[in-house]
């Protein structure tokens, strides 16, 4: 297994209210000295919450995404408040986003996304047992729900508006255990 490279230098080159842009400056083991930029994450990072509503069903939310201008059909998610736990996170995210609460939740991978440059860390949480909860959030306009069926995920893989590659990441990662979890019912 390869040594990571030393850190030799870091400093912050930009921070918006959502970003922090730091430089580092590293040497391989080769000898090689390069700066890298990244944006950097302070926080716990986000959870992404697969809630399962019955043994047929799965919950997504539409929601308007800035970055691609468009409404797009994802998974529940949100931020890790500081000082919370990721459970407690993707509990208070689907019921401020589904008005769902969940009596199981698991947490089932942390994954990245574009870890060339960005530190954020996205923990996958499987919830299940699912009761009727509404938290206020902070989100400009009601978000939609959607109750999607099991035996129509490959139609949810195909949607033009389900690109979002956490909650595909997410999907593949539960789709046998969601389909075994209905098939045994």
């Amino acid at each position: 297994m390869k040594k990571p490279p030393q850190l030799l230098n870091k400093k912050i080159i930009a921070k918006t209210g959502v970003f922090t842009v730091e430089e580092l400056h590293l040497r391989f083991e080769n000898n090689v000295e390069v700066n890298f930029e990244r944006v950097f994450s302070e926080s716990g990072g986000a959870v992404l919450i697969v809630p399962q509503l019955d043994v047929d069903t799965i919950i997504l939310i539409r929601e308007y995404c800035a970055g691609v201008l468009r409404y797009e059909i994802a998974f529940p998610k949100g931020r890790v408040e500081e000082g919370e736990s990721i459970i407690a996170s993707a509990n208070r995210e689907i019921m401020e986003e589904t008005g769902y609460g969940a009596n199981t939740l698991e947490h089932v991978k942390s994954v990245s996304v574009s870890p060339g440059y960005m530190s954020h860390q996205t923990h996958i949480v499987y919830a299940t047992d699912l009761y009727q909860q509404r938290l206020e959030g902070d989100e400009p306009e009601p978000i939609e729900v959607l109750y999607w069926k099991l035996n129509k995920l490959d139609d949810l893989l195909k949607h033009d508006e389900f690109t979002e590659a956490r909650s595909i990441a997410a999907l593949y990662l539960l789709k046998d255990r969601l389909l075994k979890d209905r098939q045994i019912k």
